[in-house]
């Protein structure tokens, strides 16, 4: 099969595209034939060498697919409600940039009816990530306020949509007037333009001095003490990137007054079980919003999988809204 391998550690040019075995599926898997795979910030992390697969992962990038089911484990699959030729999509812990992939039945999902393989690519790993960080962990609640750092970002645009369908208030960060007006169009109540904007002072203005309950933060950093500032009593912060560093300083004083939970978490090393989990209240509670068309993944742009150097330069170059996917021939 043909597959994008990181021929180096380095910048996009070492991702070329190679031919590989064919992956086999081990018991309580499935082989699926890739039309599409997802584009995330862990495979440029992976590509530059600063975050290895977990063991017994495979070394090709990508962590997202959609596709059809092609053999596999059918007992699993048919306890699972799925079977050989079905459409789904997948995460997987690496090897999402070949044309097949192997993945824990558990972690699959049926394309949501209606959608796109590129669609599809686009949902699983900031899905799985926001219902997992948002949802699980911080446990926001209908008439909350979340704040996320990031907002148009692919984790960024999949929290807004979600929230809101949640029945919460959302505030985003972005980079740009014309991301802050992207988000709005999401469905975010309030975008801030970090460059321009204190984003602290802003929090607190919008929310009349209360805060908000939940921070969803890719930058940590420097950006701790102030989203301390700007949470609510009882508020709920939740870290799932460093991109802003991994050492902060903040009001411990504060956290003590506020009563804050400070957490963080990463998907990519934890259990097949756990992953199984967020797939089943995805399908419960997520799907139907899918197929009703209240929550659409944002798809910025697709690339060829031989263009897959070109797709992470525009990655790096933050210049996009929403997701960039890779496509396979047929």
């Amino acid at each position: 099969m043909r597959a994008v391998e990181i021929t180096a550690f380095g910048a996009p040019d070492v991702l070329r595209m190679g031919v590989r075995p064919m992956p086999v599926a081990a018991e309580g898997e499935l082989l699926i034939r890739v039309a599409a795979s997802g584009i995330n910030r862990p495979d440029v992390l992976q590509r530059k060498g600063h975050y290895a697969p977990p063991p017994g992962a495979s070394d090709l990038p990508g962590l997202e697919v959609a596709g059809i089911i092609v053999s596999g484990d059918e007992a699993a699959m048919a306890q699972a409600g799925l079977k050989i030729g079905d459409r789904v999509c997948a995460l997987v812990a690496g090897g999402g940039y070949a044309q097949y992939c192997v993945a824990p039945v558990q972690q699959c999902l049926p394309v949501p009816q209606g959608f796109s393989d590129v669609q599809a690519a686009a949902l699983p790993e900031t899905f799985f990530t926001v219902w997992s960080n948002v949802f699980d962990r911080c446990a926001l609640q209908s008439g909350e306020t979340l704040l996320v750092q990031g907002g148009s970002s692919g984790i960024g645009v999949t929290a807004i949509q979600i929230a809101k369908a949640w029945g919460a208030k959302v505030i985003v960060t972005a980079g740009s007037d014309a991301k802050c007006e992207d988000c709005l169009k999401l469905g975010a109540d309030h975008a801030i333009n970090y460059k321009t904007q204190d984003f602290g002072a802003e929090v607190l203005r919008i929310t009349q001095g209360e805060g908000v309950n939940v921070v969803l933060d890719m930058v940590a950093g420097s950006y701790v003490a102030r989203e301390v500032q700007c949470m609510a009593a009882d508020g709920r912060l939740v870290i799932i990137a460093v991109q802003g560093g991994v050492k902060a300083e903040f009001d411990a004083g504060l956290v003590l007054r506020k009563r804050l939970t400070i957490t963080g978490s990463t998907l990519r090393p934890r259990s097949v079980a756990f992953k199984a989990a967020i797939a089943q209240a995805l399908q419960r509670k997520v799907w139907p919003m899918l197929e009703a068309g209240t929550v659409r993944p944002a798809i910025y742009r697709e690339f060829d999988a031989a263009d897959a150097a070109a797709a992470h330069a525009l990655m790096e170059s933050s210049q996009h809204t929403g997701k960039i996917v890779l496509t396979w021939e047929k």
